[in-house]
């Protein structure tokens, strides 16, 4: 089971799990496309989980379930007030309803969550993390993925599933469907510099982040199945090991795109924050995810560079293939 299977994630899970001889049920609000020429064998539903009844319709027979669903209005899927209860009821509302449908099973099924690496809070200034420290989640998107880690965890530990958190750091990449949109922050510099305009930081550059493509972040989903039991009741951080400096990411997007359409790089600058600035936003974050690839052996496997290049190649065609507006 996909939930959200026409987002960004869940369109790449759904093409990650297509060589597997499983049935695959595809559940989202908008159109789900499925990948052709396939082993597995899918079935599509169209509909809004935030309903009343809509989950159980959907899940009650589902062995494993990777809860994608998001909320897909607005510009930022982690900029969230304190009062918005749409965000509310996605991100956490949709957990409490799985684990109760879930729990009438009588087989424990495996739940695959995506949690964030910021999770942790402060705990990530000036240190590596590998997932051991106490967390202390900040901002609204944090505690609300936090929450429902530890419902989670904790209907883990009464037994009625099999569930595991896996803390993403940004991810980034080609969007395996024309539904799924990343507005992460790699892809929107490269729309920025696809666009010619400048590619703006809210610092000097030195801020670091960890990122990951899309298929080795799917990659990671998919392969946590194999190991449901020895993953269970805990989380798990993903990355590549290394993270990279904003400004030599940006600078990277700048001559990617450049060769790609033969203009002059695009400026790196920066700019004064604006006011809605998260104190994270200026915080560097360095991942260490020995701790997942001991269990599983999964490692991330494409380098920033190619990553860069793929995006930009894939961002550039869909701008050059887009109808063009009237002047």
């Amino acid at each position: 089971m996909v939930l959200g299977a026409s987002g960004f994630l869940g369109s790449a899970v759904t093409h990650a799990l297509a060589d597997l001889p499983v049935r695959v049920r595809l559940v989202a609000r908008r159109e789900v496309v499925v990948p052709s020429g396939t082993v597995a064998d899918y079935e599509t539903h169209r509909m809004d989980l935030t309903e009343p009844g809509a989950l159980a319709e959907v899940v009650a027979d589902a062995r494993a379930v990777f809860p994608f669903a998001a909320q897909i209005r607005g510009t930022s899927g982690w900029r969230i007030s304190e009062d918005d209860v749409v965000a509310e009821r996605t991100n956490v509302g949709l957990v409490r309803d799985l684990i109760a449908v879930l729990s009438r099973a009588p087989h424990a099924p495996v739940v695959v969550f995506p949690g964030s690496n910021t999770q942790v809070g402060r705990a990530t200034a000036d240190r590596v993390v590998d997932g051991s420290e106490q967390d202390h989640p900040e901002g609204v998107y944090d505690r609300q993925k936090h929450t429902g880690e530890q419902l989670l965890k904790e209907a883990t530990a009464a037994g009625a599933i099999r569930a595991t958190s896996l803390r993403l750091p940004p991810v980034f990449g080609v969007p395996a469907a024309d539904t799924a949109d990343d507005r992460g922050v790699v892809s929107t510099m490269i729309r920025r510099a696809l666009a010619g305009e400048p590619l703006t930081m809210w610092h000097d550059g030195t801020v670091r982040r960890e990122l990951l493509y899309v298929t080795d972040a799917a990659r990671a989903f998919v392969t946590a199945l194999d190991h449901a039991d020895a993953l269970a009741g805990r989380h798990f951080l993903l990355g590549t090991g290394r993270s990279w400096p904003l400004g030599e990411v940006f600078r990277a997007v700048s001559r990617s795109v450049a060769r790609h359409t033969g203009e002059d790089p695009v400026p790196v600058v920066s700019v004064p924050p604006p006011a809605h600035m998260d104190p994270s936003d200026l915080r560097s974050v360095e991942v260490d995810p020995a701790r997942f690839t001991a269990v599983t052996g999964w490692r991330a496997t494409v380098t920033m560079a190619d990553a860069v290049d793929r995006t930009v190649a894939a961002l550039a065609s869909r701008r050059a293939a887009a109808p063009s507006e009237p002047s």
